[in-house]
């Protein structure tokens, strides 16, 4: 059986502003400390377009740069119709979001989808939106996504090897 290595990783909540700029900004950082990163393709997005163009949440980077983490620089965006063939995973925040990406997704991208912490670390759970909290709610998701981010590392690192022959995949 042929397991294709994932190269290319789209993180998704609702406006784009606090969970999956920080997602993606944490994945960066935890692929690049691993020595890989450059040949990946990573970005994030929100199912609505309301903050189209907007900075990250001013606590979501904030919490970032605290942990060395810039996300400054990243624009909210909305999920576009080529994003569902493009990536090779695209991982929902939460069930909502996850139920909105399949609804938007022609049948053969649908598998693509997944819950973030369930596809990363095999809880099947919510990241929070922390938007309508404090900053601690802020570094709790900080926390949550770099948890994720080292198990979802491990995980696509275990499917190159595979694809390599190197060692079996739970893929």
């Amino acid at each position: 059986m042929s397991i294709k290595p994932i190269n290319s990783v789209l993180f998704v909540c609702l406006g784009n502003i606090c969970r999956s700029p920080l997602a993606e900004g944490v994945f960066r950082t935890v692929v690049a400390e691993r020595g890989r990163g450059l040949d990946m393709l990573l970005d994030s997005a929100g199912t609505g377009g309301w903050h189209a163009g907007w900075e990250p949440d001013r606590r979501s980077i904030t919490v970032a740069a605290r942990h060395g983490v810039d996300i400054s620089g990243q624009r909210a965006r909305k999920v576009l119709p080529e994003d569902l063939s493009r990536f090779d995973v695209i991982l929902g925040m939460d069930r909502a979001n996850v139920r909105d990406l399949k609804a938007l997704a022609p049948q053969a991208a649908r598998d693509r989808i997944h819950l973030y912490l369930d596809f990363a670390t095999g809880k099947a759970a919510d990241v929070p939106d922390p938007y309508y909290d404090g900053a601690e709610a802020f570094a709790s998701v900080y926390r949550m996504m770099r948890e994720a981010s080292e198990a979802l590392a491990k995980r696509l690192e275990a499917s190159v090897s595979a694809t390599s022959g190197q060692a079996s995949s739970t893929m």
